[in-house]
């Protein structure tokens, strides 16, 4: 998710921005969704891509682009 306003981006345990993770994925110094893979992460985001009006084309070649390469899932 693109981060534009403070109010975007997560929070650590101590309540202040996390500027490394949306809000929607981080909260309270935690993932919402830790045990999630990154390939259920793609379909979970391709699937809200295409509810909020995204060709599922457009949403999957997004979502498989940029997921991989966030800090999160770099890794492994």
């Amino acid at each position: 998710m693109p981060c534009t306003k403070p109010e975007d981006y997560g929070t650590n345990r101590d309540g202040s921005r996390n500027t490394g993770y949306c809000r929607h994925c981080f909260q309270g110094g935690r993932f919402l969704d830790d045990c999630i893979t990154v390939q259920e992460k793609i379909e979970k985001n391709v699937k809200i891509g295409v509810k909020m009006g995204m060709p599922e084309e457009t949403a999957r070649h997004m979502a498989e682009t940029i997921l991989p390469k966030l800090k999160r899932w770099k890794n492994g």
